[in-house]
């Protein structure tokens, strides 16, 4: 899994079989630091509840597709939650 935030959306007047009624989404990937990270992709909304300026977390490749109601469709990406916080973990040793 890796954080990314919703920066838009995609409007397709047809998609492929099980995808109708999945909302597809811009991300830009980020990394610890929460900057951006390399391209930004396009991922199908498994929890149906993402948007514009979120923080999400995803999902790539079989596991994309998995988190799907119909789990053999065409996707690379999929958000799989909604970050409500983020705690950056202290430096030193663990408690």
């Amino acid at each position: 899994m890796q954080l990314a935030r919703v920066i838009g959306t995609v409007v397709a007047t047809v998609k492929s079989p099980g995808l109708e009624g999945i909302k597809l989404l811009i991300i830009q990937p980020l990394d610890r630091a929460q900057q951006p990270s390399g391209q930004p992709l396009v991922a199908a909304d498994a929890v149906h509840m993402a948007g514009p300026g979120e923080l999400v977390y995803f999902v790539a490749a079989r596991e994309a597709a998995q988190a799907l109601p119909e789990p053999f469709v065409p996707v690379d990406h999929a958000i799989v939650g909604i970050v409500d916080t983020v705690e950056p973990l202290g430096h030193g040793g663990a408690a």
